[in-house]
C-alpha cells in the first residue's frame, strides 16, 4: 500500500485548521454582533414592507434568547388605509445551523402565542389586496421560467418552513366580507418529534376540528388527517362562493416523496375521503355521496409542463381507474387527457357509482366485464386538430340480468308519458294504440322522417347512439366561440333524455344519459324503428304540443301521413326549439324569407342521401302555409327579433318566448233588451283579463339564474311595455 506524502498531510492539516479558525472567528464576530445585525435586518424589513406593499410593520421588541433563537413580542402589520391584518403577542423562532451554512433557512422550533390574522373584504375594500398587486412593467426581457426548478424550489422552501417542533396557542384566523364571517381559532397545535396534534374551533361553537398525523418535512413526508368532533367537517365559504355544499367524515392527505432529476420534479401524493358529500346544482339534482374514495396522484413537473402521470390511480368503492392529464404551457398550450379502467367486473362498475348520481340505474344487475377508455388531445392554436375518443367495451358474456329503478325496456310497450316544463309535470298521455293521436312509424310521412333524421341524426340507423364526428365538431365549435353552444345529441340521446330523465341540466344527468344510451344501443333493448316511432310521438313540437299527430294538426290541419316536403322541413327546423314555432311565420301564414336558406341547405342534404329530387323552388319553402285559424296567433315581432329567437341554439336557452294571444272573438250584436238596459262588454273584459294573465305568467316565468337584480327588472319592464303596446293596438281596433 502506497503511503501518503507527509508534505501533503501537513498541507491538508494546515488548510483544515485555517478553515476552522476562520469559522470560529466569523462565528465569534457574528455572535458578538448578532443583536446589531438583527436590529439592522428588522429596519430593512420595515422599510421594504412600506415601500413595496404599503404595510406598516411594528415589532414591540426583538432579541436573541439563545444561540439561534429570536424572541419577538407585539408584532403588528397594518396595510395603509386598511384594517389591521396581523397581530401576534409572542413569537419565538430558532433555525438550524448546518443548513444555514449552505444558505438554507430551516426552522427548528417555533412558538406562537395569542395571534390574530384578520382578513376583511368590506364594500370591495380588502386589507390583503397587496398580495395580488402586479409588479410594475419593465422593459427588461425575462427568460422563461423552468417549472420543474420552480416547483422543486417552492416545495423545498415550504417544507423548510415547517419546524421540527411547533407550539401554537390561541391563534385566530378570521375572514369577513359584506355577507359572510368566518373564524378559525387554533386553540392548540403542536408538532413534537414529528407528531402533529391540534384543536381548531370553527365560528366559536359551530364545530371542533382536529388535524393529526405525522410531519417529517426533512424527509419530504407528511401524513395528516382532518376530522371533527361528533359530526362532519363542513367546508365553510363554499356555499356562498360556489353555490355548493361540501362535507365529509374525515379526509387524509399525504406527501410521500419529492424527487428532482433530469429536468423533472416528481411529487408523490395520496388523498382519501370518507363519506364525502357534494351538493351543487350544476353537478346533480341531489346530494352526491362517496362513501370511500381515494387518489394516488403522482405529479410530474417539467420545464414547460405539468402532468398527472398514468401511474396514478383513482379508487371509488370497487372501481379503479388510471388517469393521465398533461398541460403544456409553451410554446403553445396543449391539453391532454387519458383515462383507462382496464377490464373490470361490470357489476363492480355499477355498484361504484356515487350515491345520488344515476338514480335511474340504481339497483341494476349485470354480468360480464367492461373496459372504459377515453382520449382527449387539444392544441389550443389548432382547434380543428382536436382528437376525441371515448368508448366502453364489453366482454362477450356481458348481459343485463335485471333492471334497476327504471325499466329500460318500457319503451317497447305502451307506457304513460309525462312531459315536464320547468321541472313541473304536464298532463300525462299514453304512448300506444289506445291513444287516438298515437302514430305508428309507417303512418308518418317519409318526407318528415327523412327531414328530421337528416337534421338531427343523419347516421341514426348506422350509429350506436353516439357520433364521434358530431361530438368532436361540437367541442371545436364551443372552443372557437368560448362558450357552450353546440350540442352533439343523437336521436337516441334525445329519446333517452325525454323518456327517462329530468330536464335539469346537470353533469350527472348528461353522464346518465350517455350510460343509458350505451346500454340500450349495445344490448339490443330496442330496435331503431321502435326508437324512431316513440321519438316522433313524445317530443315537443310547440308550446304544449306533444307528438307528431298533434303537431301536424296544430300547424297545418293535416295528419302526419299528409305532410308534404316543405311542411316536413319546417317541422324538422323547430325540433331544437319547438316553443318558437310560430315565429317562423308571417301574419298571412307564409314563412319568413330568412328561413329559405335553411330549406335549401337541408333539402340539398336530403337530396344527397337520395331522399328527394333536386328542387329549384327551395324544396317546398313556398308551399308552406300555416292553417288559417292559427294565423291570428302569429306574434307581431320584427324580422330581427324573430331571427334571434329562431336561431337560438336550443329551446332551453331561450329566456322566454314572447307569448301570443288569440284574437278576440267578434261580439254578436246586442238584442233589443240588451240595447235598452245596456250590456256589459264581456269580450273586452275577457281580453283585458287575458292581457293581465299573460303579463303575470311571463313575469313569473322569468328565470333569475345568473342574472342581476337590474337585469330582472329590465326584463319585467320590457314585458310590461309589450303588454301595454298590445293593449293600445287592441284599443285602436275597438276591441278594448
Amino acid at each position: 500500500m502506497r503511503r501518503l506524502n507527509p508534505k501533503y498531510i501537513r498541507i491538508a492539516v494546515i488548510v483544515a485548521v485555517s478553515l476552522i479558525v476562520v469559522l470560529l472567528i466569523s462565528g465569534y464576530i457574528a455572535f458578538s454582533k448578532r443583536e446589531a445585525i438583527l436590529q439592522h435586518e428588522i429596519v430593512k424589513a420595515k422599510a421594504l414592507a412600506k415601500k413595496k406593499y404599503n404595510l406598516d410593520l411594528q415589532i414591540g421588541s426583538a432579541h436573541f434568547t439563545g444561540l439561534t433563537t429570536v424572541t419577538c413580542t407585539d408584532i403588528v402589520i397594518v396595510p395603509e388605509n386598511r384594517d389591521s391584518l396581523l397581530n401576534i403577542k409572542h413569537f419565538d423562532v430558532s433555525i438550524k445551523l448546518f443548513p444555514l451554512l449552505f444558505g438554507n433557512v430551516k426552522l427548528a422550533n417555533v412558538d406562537l402565542l395569542n395571534g390574530h390574522l384578520n382578513l376583511t373584504d368590506i364594500k370591495g375594500v380588502k386589507n390583503f389586496d397587496f398580495l395580488f398587486k402586479k409588479k410594475a412593467d419593465t422593459t427588461q426581457t425575462h427568460t422563461k421560467v423552468d417549472l420543474s426548478e420552480l416547483s422543486n424550489n417552492l416545495i423545498r422552501q415550504v417544507l423548510y418552513k415547517i419546524p421540527d417542533n411547533l407550539l401554537v396557542n390561541n391563534f385566530l384566523i378570521s375572514f369577513k366580507n359584506d355577507s359572510t364571517q368566518l373564524k378559525l381559532l387554533t386553540q392548540t397545535a403542536r408538532i413534537d418529534g414529528g407528531r402533529l396534534t391540534s384543536t381548531i374551533k370553527l365560528n366559536d361553537t359551530v364545530a371542533t376540528w382536529h388535524l393529526s398525523g405525522t410531519m417529517h418535512p426533512s424527509e419530504k413526508q407528511i401524513d395528516i388527517k382532518l376530522y371533527a368532533d361528533n359530526g362532519k367537517v363542513e367546508v365553510p365559504f363554499i356555499s356562498k362562493r360556489f353555490n355548493a355544499k361540501v362535507n365529509f367524515d374525515n379526509i387524509t392527505i399525504k406527501l410521500n416523496n419529492v424527487k428532482h432529476s433530469s429536468g423533472e420534479t416528481r411529487i408523490e401524493t395520496y388523498c382519501s375521503a370518507h363519506n364525502l358529500l357534494i351538493n351543487q346544482p350544476g353537478l346533480a339534482a341531489n346530494d352526491i355521496v362517496i362513501p370511500d374514495g381515494s387518489v394516488e396522484a403522482n405529479f410530474y413537473v417539467g420545464p414547460n409542463y405539468i402532468s398527472l402521470d398514468s401511474s396514478s390511480v383513482i379508487h371509488l368503492k370497487k372501481l379503479s381507474a388510471h388517469p393521465f392529464i398533461k398541460y403544456t404551457l409553451n410554446p403553445t398550450k396543449i391539453y391532454e387527457l387519458k383515462v383507462s379502467t382496464g377490464w373490470q367486473n361490470a357489476q363492480d362498475l355499477f355498484d361504484s357509482f356515487p350515491n345520488g348520481m344515476f338514480e335511474s340505474l340504481s339497483g341494476i344487475k349485470v354480468a360480464g366485464k367492461l373496459n372504459y377508455s377515453a382520449n382527449f388531445f387539444l392544441n389550443k392554436s389548432q382547434p380543428d386538430s382536436l382528437q376525441v375518443d371515448s368508448r366502453m367495451d364489453k366482454s362477450a358474456d356481458f348481459k343485463i340480468i335485471a333492471y334497476g329503478k327504471t325499466d329500460l325496456s318500457k319503451l317497447n310497450r305502451p307506457f304513460l308519458y309525462t312531459p315536464y316544463e320547468k321541472d313541473k309535470p304536464m298532463p300525462s298521455h299514453m304512448i300506444g294504440p289506445s291513444n287516438p293521436d298515437y302514430t305508428p312509424l309507417e303512418d308518418i310521412s317519409p318526407y318528415l322522417r327523412n327531414a328530421v333524421m337528416t337534421a338531427e341524426d343523419p347516421t341514426f340507423y348506422k350509429n350506436h347512439g353516439f357520433v364521434e364526428k358530431a361530438i368532436r365538431q361540437s367541442i371545436i365549435t364551443d372552443i372557437k366561440k368560448h362558450q357552450f353552444k353546440r350540442g352533439g345529441s343523437t336521436i337516441s340521446m334525445q329519446l333517452v333524455k325525454n323518456s327517462f330523465l329530468t330536464r335539469k341540466k346537470t353533469l350527472s344527468r348528461k353522464i346518465e344519459e350517455i350510460l343509458i344510451v350505451w346500454l340500450i344501443e349495445n344490448n339490443n333493448i330496442m330496435t331503431k324503428d321502435r326508437m324512431l316511432e316513440v321519438y316522433f310521438n313524445i317530443i315537443e313540437w310547440g308550446p304544449g304540443i306533444y307528438g307528431i299527430a298533434e303537431a301536424a294538426r296544430y300547424y297545418f290541419g293535416k295528419t302526419p301521413a299528409e305532410l308534404n316536403l316543405g311542411e316536413s322541413i319546417y317541422l324538422a327546423s323547430i325540433v331544437p326549439h319547438p316553443k318558437t314555432g310560430l315565429y317562423a311565420f308571417l301574419p298571412d301564414g307564409s314563412l319568413r324569407p330568412g328561413l329559405e336558406n335553411y330549406f335549401n341547405s337541408l333539402g340539398r342534404m336530403m337530396m344527397g342521401k337520395g331522399f328527394v329530387q333536386a328542387d329549384s323552388s327551395s324544396y317546398g319553402f313556398y308551399t308552406v302555409r300555416l292553417k288559417e285559424s292559427l294565423r291570428r296567433r302569429v306574434a307581431p315581432v320584427d324580422s330581427a327579433a324573430a331571427s334571434r329567437i329562431l336561431n337560438s341554439p336550443v329551446d332551453d336557452e331561450i329566456d322566454s318566448a314572447i307569448p301570443v294571444i288569440d284574437e278576440p272573438v267578434v261580439e254578436k250584436k246586442p238584442n233589443f233588451f240588451q240595447r235598452l238596459f245596456g250590456k256589459k262588454d264581456t269580450t273586452a273584459q275577457k281580453t283585458d283579463q287575458m292581457l293581465k294573465d299573460e303579463q303575470e305568467q311571463r313575469i313569473n316565468a322569468i328565470d333569475p339564474t345568473g342574472k342581476t337584480g337590474k337585469e330582472i327588472r329590465q326584463e319585467k319592464r320590457a314585458i310590461k311595455d309589450d303588454i301595454k303596446a298590445k293593449r293600445k293596438a287592441l284599443k285602436e281596433q275597438g276591441k278594448l
